[in-house]
């Protein structure tokens, strides 16, 4: 049993982008702490359940796509009807396209905006009328990014839309902190995750980039497990309106 500042017990944790990657171990690495874990994917998240009640905790699957944020309040209140409490939300379902920005639709702005940062906002309001209704002391942790602090090539709307983040998390830090939520964010680096998939398989981009990290090597999903255990805990209660990169010190660069 968890024990300490870090100590997630009898808490709940509401996890979107829950079925693979970051989603998946920032899942595990709060279960791993005492905290049971609400997965929010737009499949069923089968292996993440398998990881989460290896370790002991309840795992609950919402299945629902978060390319369109109109139904979101109505998804949130049918879970909490349904006899759900949030204490934990990790902000952290995305995808990204990648064009040239003169080639790049609106279509696939759009998709990209919808996912990464109209659906963090939408989902956050409800979570915080929840957290506010019950009168919980709750976290919030958004995944922002490197490019949250930089602008990137043919990326766009990724862009555009972890700097929204990052900006959304300051935002919500300054109005929420006096009603007892932290809100934070967690940027990560160059992740060995799907979205990175075609940039590890070009040999001249995997080289350039590995080139620039200090550490010398591509994040795992487990990098981020210590970044959101100190945001979703007790330890962090001093702590907001942050957004702590894990890059292996590519920013230091």
């Amino acid at each position: 049993m968890t024990t300490g500042p870090f100590d997630l017990s009898g808490k709940r944790a509401l996890v979107t982008g829950a079925r693979t990657g970051l989603g998946q171990g920032l899942a595990s690495a709060l279960a791993s702490a005492g905290a049971d874990i609400i997965g929010l994917g737009s499949q069923a998240m089968h292996e993440t359940r398998g990881r989460v009640e290896a370790l002991g905790r309840q795992f609950d699957e919402v299945v629902y796509d978060l390319k369109d944020p109109s139904g979101i309040a109505e998804m949130f209140a049918d879970l909490v009807a349904g006899g759900a409490t949030v204490d934990i939300l990790v902000n952290n379902a995305g995808q990204i396209r990648r064009f040239d920005f003169i080639d790049f639709t609106e279509e696939d702005w759009d998709d990209v905006l919808n996912i990464n940062l109209k659906s963090a906002f939408v989902l956050s309001q409800a979570v915080v009328r929840h957290m506010l209704e019950r009168g919980i002391q709750g976290r919030i942790v958004n995944i922002a990014s490197l490019l949250s602090f930089q602008g990137g090539i043919r990326v766009a709307s990724y862009t555009a839309s972890k700097h929204g983040v990052a900006g959304l998390t300051k935002l919500m830090a300054n109005e929420l902190a006096a009603k007892g939520i932290t809100v934070n964010a967690i940027a990560p680096g160059y992740m060995a995750t799907d979205n990175t998939e075609a940039l590890r398989d070009d040999p001249d981009r995997h080289r350039a980039i590995l080139e620039r990290i200090p550490c010398g090597r591509w994040g795992e999903p487990t990098d981020l497990d210590t970044a959101v255990l100190f945001f979703a805990s007790p330890a962090s209660g001093y702590v907001t309106g942050q957004v702590l990169a894990v890059d292996g010190g590519w920013l230091a660069r």
